[in-house]
């Protein structure tokens, strides 16, 4: 499920923001969904920061110490691939905004046909990009790994473990940072996991473990506030492997 955050200094604008993305969501029956929405700056940032998010609607003035233009440039410097989409009345701000890789910039007041457009040309950019992701490369692009192959993904301290297929492999990052190179089969089932669902042939979640279709017979864990999403994906039929 694709991952939506919003931040706005207005909790009037914030809750009618995310009414109109859930609407259209529905709408063209996208697998999305506002994940998480703040009148703060820097809960905002720090969410951004630990969370797998593909999509970020940024208000320019938040009234605080922090602006919407802060908030792009500290995610840029561990996240190349987030869509940025800048909502502001302030239109002097266009090309200020335009330096951090920005998707679209939506003047305010938001209408409802301006920002359908912007969430069609965001679907429509992920499903070009999707059909590109084949690797991920590692250690400075040192290290190749075949997407396919990889059954999950742990945290452990500083480093990120790969457990593909045959082997596992470990680099110094994070979960922010390896976001924008995973495509959406990858969902997060526990704080120090992230699953490849195409890869998953059994959840127990009387133990609440997700097993692997490998001879390794290597399983990851499900966290309890990840559960209902990890199930979910299952239940809209987003996976073809044997769940029974």
């Amino acid at each position: 499920m694709l991952s939506f955050v919003l931040c706005d200094d207005n909790k009037a604008i914030l809750e009618r923001l995310s009414k109109m993305l859930e609407s259209l969501f529905m709408k063209h029956h996208f697998d999305a969904e506002v994940s998480f929405s703040s009148t703060n700056a820097e809960s905002t940032l720090q969410y951004v920061k630990n969370n797998i998010v593909n999509a970020l609607f940024l208000d320019i003035d938040l009234k605080s110490q922090i602006s919407g233009l802060d908030i792009a440039k500290q995610i840029r410097k561990i996240n190349k691939q987030i869509y940025i989409i800048f909502t502001s009345a302030h239109l002097e701000y266009i090309l200020m905004a335009y330096q951090y890789k920005t998707f679209d910039f939506i003047p305010k007041p938001v209408t409802l046909e301006r920002l359908e457009e912007t969430v069609l040309r965001i679907m429509d950019d992920l499903n070009t990009e999707d059909k590109k992701h084949e690797f991920i490369y590692l250690n400075n692009r040192n290290t190749i790994i075949n997407e396919d192959s990889i059954n999950f993904i742990k945290k452990n301290g500083m480093k990120l473990v790969f457990y593909t297929d045959n082997r596992t492999y470990e680099t110094y990052s994070s979960f922010a940072k390896i976001a924008g190179e995973l495509p959406k089969n990858f969902v997060r089932c526990h704080k120090s996991y992230i699953a490849n669902v195409n890869k998953i042939t059994d959840i127990n979640t009387n133990e609440n473990l997700v097993f692997f279709d490998n001879t390794t017979n290597t399983k990851c864990y499900i966290g309890p506030k990840y559960k209902n999403k990890l199930m979910e994906v299952f239940k809209d039929g987003n996976i073809t492997n044997n769940l029974e």
